[in-house]
This record gives C-alpha cells, structure tokens and sequence, in this order.
C-alpha cells in the first residue's frame, strides 16, 4: 500500500499583496528623503566651499580692494546699502535676459544631442560615420567659430540658439549614446523573443536603461548653456549679463561686476543642484543607482 504525500504551494492572499505594495511604497519614499537630504547636504556643502575659495583667493593674490569684491562687499552692495533694492535691480534685469537666453540654447541642444543619440542607437553606421565629424568640431574653439555662426545667424536669437546648442550638444550627445548602449544584452534578447523590434527595445530597454546618463547629460548641460548664452551675448546680442559685465569693465564698476558674476554662479549652482535633485529622486523611485559623471 503505498502513500502519496502531496504538496501545495502557499497561495498569497490579497492582503499579503497589500503589505507588500505599502513596503515598496515606505522603501520608496524613504529612498526619496535620503536622496533629498543628500542633495541639500550637497548643495550646503558646495555653497560654503565656493565662498571659501573666493574668499581665499583674494587673501592669497593680495588682489587690491578696489578691483576685488569679497562675499562681504557684494553682500552689502546687493543687502545692506541704502540703495541696494536698485542694485538689485541693475543686476536683475540682465540676468533674466542671460536665463532666457541660456533656456533657448539648453532647450536646442539637449533635444538635438537626444534626437543624435537615438539615431546613433538605432543605426550604427550613421554613429560610425558622424560621431567622428562631431569629435573633431568639438576640438574647435567656440571663440574661432563665432564670426562665421554670426555672419550666418546674426546678431539675433538664432545666434544664441546656435551658440548656446554647441556647447551643450557634444557633451550631451556622448553620454546620452553612452547610456543608450549601456542597456542589458539580456532584455534586448527578451525584447526579439517576443517579437519585439528596435524601436520597442528603444523605447522598453534602451531608454530606461539610459536615465543616469541622461540627468548626467542634462546636469553637465545647465552651466554649459549659461556660459554659452554669456559668450553669444558677449559676442553678438550685446544684451544680458555678458555684455553688462564687459560694459561694467570699461565703466569701472567693480561692484557691479561682481554682483553679476556672483549672480550668475549662484544661479547655476541652485539649478544644477536642482537637477541633481530630480535625478535622485527619480532613480530612487525607480530603483536605479544614481550614476556621477
């Protein structure tokens, strides 16, 4: 006589798939806040070590007081002075033309270098025979090239989308393809198994896979369009801070040119720290490691 013992596996309930559900909620979330809390850390950390060098700079070099302005002049000349709302004013002004302008060549060269990447992705030959051409036009100085983008463009906000797209474009482009061929040969195998073509491995495997390189991009971009827009505006539209800067030279405004200078880095600090931000917060939720570039 013989015995059979069968066996069973466990059946998972609906509230065992409800506690699940609120653990991954409570990881992500608690992911989100540490990646936050870095980031602030990072941001604090950042600030005080700029103002530190600056600070020291001056100290070290003996710059003469009336060319150099430390943190404190610059903060009584935007704060404390009697006409410091006004400053204030002077400073502002330029530099909102300098953000709009650094948007249009943030804006033309991201979506040009992602657009690149994709075609690069999906069609090796165009990546063989183009990304040695935008290699070597990268190696030119932007500086040489701006009478010719100037005579082409003009003195308009074309110059600026141009100007501004260069600078941020072969950086962009480099790690955006990087991180479209970083994605796993295994999941583009799953991907042609079902059927799957290249633009399904794109869009399922090859783009989510590509997100740290993508924030890289984009946060290696947001400076880069700022000095961009400051060189177009130097250059070319004679507007924003990059004009008021070499205006304030010539006009021996020092504390003038140092607001704007101090102005435009902290600007670009908050906004790179901004980005930083969003990328930890969305690799955290999305259960990626943020990469460094």
């Amino acid at each position: 006589m013989s015995t059979t013992t069968a066996t069973t596996a466990p059946r998972t309930s609906l509230a065992d798939v409800a506690l699940q559900r609120r653990r991954v909620r409570r990881q992500a979330a608690r992911a989100v806040l540490v990646s936050l809390g870095r980031s602030l850390l990072t941001f604090a950390v950042t600030l005080v070590v700029v103002v530190a060098i600056w600070w020291g700079a001056i100290q070290l070099f003996d710059v003469s007081s009336y060319v150099a302005k430390g943190p404190a002049d610059v903060w009584t000349w935007l704060v404390t002075d009697d006409d410091a709302a006004e400053h204030r004013a002077s400073v502002a002004a330029p530099l909102g033309v300098t953000l709009g302008h650094a948007a249009i060549g943030f804006v033309a060269g991201l979506v040009v270098a992602l657009l690149g990447a994709i075609v690069f992705r999906l069609s090796k030959g165009v990546e063989h025979a183009l990304m040695p051409v935008a290699m070597l036009l990268r190696s030119v100085p932007l500086v040489a090239m701006a009478p010719v983008i100037i005579m082409i463009f003009g003195r308009d906000t074309a110059t600026v989308a141009v100007i501004g797209g260069i600078v941020v474009l072969f950086p962009a482009l480099v790690n955006i393809a990087y991180g479209l061929e970083s994605a796993s040969p295994q999941m583009n195998d799953v991907v042609a198994v079902y059927g799957g073509g290249p633009w399904t491995a794109l869009r399922k495997v090859a783009l989510p896979a590509s997100l740290p390189s993508f924030f890289a991009a984009v946060r290696i971009s947001v400076p880069g369009a700022i000095t961009g827009a400051l060189l177009a505006e130097w250059l070319a539209t004679g507007d924003g801070v990059g004009a008021a800067i070499s205006q304030a030279i010539t006009q021996v405004q020092f504390s003038f040119l140092w607001s704007c200078v101090v102005a435009v880095t902290a600007v670009s600090l908050v906004l790179y720290n901004l980005v930083q931000t969003a990328e930890n917060v969305v690799l955290a939720r999305s259960g990626v490691v943020a990469g460094r570039a």
